[in-house]
Order: C-alpha cells, then structure tokens, then sequence
C-alpha cells in the first residue's frame, strides 16, 4: 500500500510540475526598435510560459519589405503596425493586437501652451512661424516618420476620411517641416538625438511609450508634456504576427500571457496602452488620445506623401511669384478681398501660411508693372513689409496681363506664378506674344480668375505652363490662393 500511495504522489508532482512548467520554447523575432525596452517583461514571460523570444530589432518599414519580399526566416514579427504589411498585400497566417501607442508630441513646458489642445494645423502654423523646432523620425525608414506624416497630410486634407493622392501636396507639409531641427532612422535613434540637442530643440515627435520611456531616462533636463494633436491621431497597435505556422502552440501561449493581466500590466509599466478596456490604468496613461485618423488604403498615397515629403524637406518649395491687378476695376471689394487672403498667409493660415525662409515677390500692375517686390521671411517685418505692398492704393487703368506675367516668369527662378485678374488685357503684349517668349521650362502658372477675366485665353496660358485656372467666382479668394500656392 505503502509503495502505491508512492507512486500515486510521483505521478501528481509530475503532473503539477508538468502544469506549471510548460515545454520550453525558443522563438525568433523581427521586431520594432522601440521594443528593445521590454527586456524584463519578456523575461517573465519566459518564466510564466517557457517561451524564449529572440528578437532582432529592424526598422517598421524596412522589416515590412522584408517580410513583403518572403525574406524574413523568423518565426514571429512584432512590429509597430502591421499596416504597411497588407498594403503591399501581404498578409501573415496570424496576426494579433498586444498593446497600443499613439503618435504624439513632447513639447518642453514654455511651448507646451502653443501646441497643448491643438490641431496639426496650428503646430505646422508655429513651425512655418520659428516659433517651433522639432526632431523626427526619417519617414522612409521608420514607421513612426511615416505615421508623423499621415497624421500631418490627413489633416491638411481636410476630408474626414483617408488620403487620397490627390490630397497630397508639397506646399502642406513645406511649412510644418520648416520646423523640423532634425530626422534619425529609427524612433529610438531621435529619442537620443533629442537628448544630444535638447537644449536647442523644443520637441518631439514620436511614439507616447518613447516619449514616457525618455522622460523616464534621467536624461533630460527638462521633462517633456506629452500633447496629443485633437484632429486625429495615428495609433499603433503592435501586433504579433505569426510567420511559421508551425510554431502556433508558442504563439498561442505568448499572444495569451502579452493579453493577460499580468503581461498588460507590465507592459504599461513600459509606457505601452492595453489592448484590454476594462484594465485600470495609471495617470500617465489616461489621457484621452480622441480619434484615430483614417489611415491610406493604397501604397500609391504612401509613395506621393513620401515624394512631396521629399521636395519639401529638401527645401525646392522655390520662390511663389505674385502677378496681382491693379487696375481701377478692381478697387472695392475684390483689392480688400485681395489684401484680407494675403492677411491670411501673412498671420496664421495654418498649413498654408507663409513660412520661415520662404521666399515671395509681388507684382502689381495695371497697364504697366507698377510694383515688384520680394521678401525672403525671416520674421513678422518681412510679412508687415509684404503687407504694406499690398495695402497700395495707386490703382490706374489699363490692364497689362501679358506683360506683368512674362515679368513674373523672369522673376520666378524655377518657382510658381500665381496670377490674380478681373479684367481682359488690353496693353501691352498679347497672350500669342507671351507665349512665344515662355522660357524652357516655364514657370507654372495658376490664375485666379474673377470678375471679367477672359477664362478661355487665361486656361489656354495656364495649361501651357503646366498650371490651371481657379475660379474665384465659385470659392472665396482665400481657398483659391491656399489651393494653388506652393511646390508643385
């Protein structure tokens, strides 16, 4: 009896033993850099289940193409989003949420109250004004960049829903990037950049966890305040995708403990949100992150954003040459709707204002050029010195359309010119004459038509150029010049 009461004992301890030691596991992972913090949490999870995660850190965007191409050789990814993944139309056997970060911005405590509460418009508006210097990440090789970017043009847009490539335009993110202090390959990388250049540099952009995670670090001088933009905001869900399907027993018992209490609870420990609601969380994390924006559902939109991104960082937004009526139709409500749209640019037009280091000439005319005038802004003088152009009163008659904008195509240094017209010319060169002369290649040309303005010979010029005609009839004067100003 002795001996089988034995045996029954050897038989329950192995069977416990089994249970709460589970056959270990060794799992390779491709993951995000930023996930090189949870060192402890994975330990415990070793502990808890025996899976062992291996995991080598790659860029969001470089690991996609990777895994897109077929190249990876891991047993799991673990990547910021898997949202790149399925627009080049790869799609792992599994993929499932663990923890979520919103795309924010820390900003040191005496700019905090120019970008607390507010939208992505007014943060562009502060960096177009100097007011502001950012560091980011580069957007072709971390997802965080490219995100910064979606959150930036989506809102721009001004749709309500995803991006089109129509959205997209050069002159929307040109005045945000003025901003910008400097861009690092990976969101970890301009975490310590940031650190290096804190003293110069105001924010931030970047994932919340890294931002909570460096204000963590002792390394700053000052903390930052995180601030999360109120038109959007573009959230990571960090799933854990599955890329060897013989392997599910483990990613089973992983997704299981990274969704449990217990492995929610520490990685909010990490600074990371939890997939599950109904968990309590600390005060750093209860901050409402209000709506996520659309997110583009073709890599067409992703490939121009990156484009324009390209153009505008690189500074090649050129000089926007202003070719502006003066004639004596014009006085009354269409030179004070004029002036009221420059007012506009001049002093918080958002995404659209005119930017530190953007460069402007005005030409007025009427029957003859009357006025030019260029600024280059380097603060509120410049934009004063442009409005004091423009608050001109020597209206003449006579309306000299051909030749002010052959004057603003030699004025233009590979930039644009943006026309603005109410009347039929009727002095000096003709639109033939024009067009003859029109250097190789012309500036583009864009005409804001009202008023009596011949739209048939002004669509005929444009559209040699590479430009268009706006209507200002149809839309406010403002939109019309918003719409056509910039680098394109």
């Amino acid at each position: 009896m002795k001996r089988l009461a034995a045996v029954l004992l050897a038989a329950l301890l192995a069977a416990s033993c089994s249970a709460e030691a589970p056959p270990p596991a060794r799992l390779t992972v491709l993951a995000s850099p930023e996930l090189a913090d949870l060192g402890p949490v994975l330990e415990r999870l070793r502990r808890d289940t025996g899976v062992e995660l291996v995991l080598e850190h790659r860029n969001t965007l470089e690991a996609t193409a990777a895994l897109a191409s077929g190249g990876a050789g891991h047993d799991l990814a673990w990547l910021s989003s898997d949202r790149y993944l399925k627009l080049r139309g790869a799609r792992p056997p599994l993929s499932t949420s663990t923890m979520a970060s919103p795309l924010v911005i820390g900003v040191k405590k005496g700019v905090a109250d120019r970008v607390r509460g507010g939208t992505w418009a007014e943060v562009a508006d502060r960096a177009a004004a100097g007011e502001l210097r950012f560091g980011m990440a580069d957007p072709h090789r971390a997802a965080s960049g490219l995100d910064a970017l979606v959150g930036v043009a989506t809102a721009a847009a001004a749709t309500g829903s995803a991006l089109r490539p129509q959205d997209v335009t050069c002159d929307k993110l040109g005045g945000f990037l003025t901003g910008r202090a400097f861009s690092a390959p990976t969101s970890t990388a301009a975490a310590d950049e940031y650190v290096r250049t804190q003293d110069d540099v105001d924010a931030l952009i970047g994932y919340e966890s890294v931002l909570l995670s460096l204000n963590d670090s002792g390394k700053l001088r000052e903390p930052l305040e995180i601030a999360y933009p109120r038109d959007g905001i573009v959230l990571s869900d960090y799933p854990l995708m599955l890329l060897k399907p013989e392997r599910r027993d483990a990613y089973d018992r992983v997704v299981d403990w990274l969704r449990g209490e217990r492995g929610q609870r520490l990685l909010m420990e990490r600074g990371r949100r939890p997939v599950e609601p109904d968990l309590p969380r600390p005060p750093r994390l209860s901050e409402p992150i209000g709506n996520a924006l659309y997110f583009p559902d073709r890599q067409e939109v992703l490939d121009t954003l990156l484009a324009a991104y390209d153009r505008a960082a690189a500074g090649e937004r050129g000089r926007v040459v202003f070719v502006l009526d003066y004639s004596t139709s014009m006085a009354g409500a269409r030179i004070a709707g004029l002036r009221e749209a420059f007012a506009t640019l001049g002093g918080g037009g958002g995404f659209d204002r005119f930017a530190v280091g953007e460069t402007i000439t005005v030409v007025r005319f009427a029957g003859r050029v009357l006025q030019e005038h260029t600024v280059t802004v380097r603060g509120q003088a410049d934009l004063d010195a442009l409005r004091d152009v423009l608050a001109a009163d020597d209206l003449v008659d006579g309306t000299a359309i051909w030749s002010a904008l052959d004057r603003g195509h030699r004025l233009a240094e590979g930039g644009a010119v943006v026309l603005m017209t109410d009347g039929e010319n009727n002095a000096g060169i003709s639109a033939e004459e024009f067009l003859r002369a029109l250097p190789d290649p012309p500036a583009r040309t864009y005409a804001i038509r009202f008023g009596e303005a011949d739209p048939v010979e002004l669509d005929r010029v444009a559209k040699a150029t590479g430009g268009r005609v706006v209507d200002a009839a149809t839309g406010s004067l403002l939109e019309a010049v918003k719409e056509i100003r910039g680098c394109r």
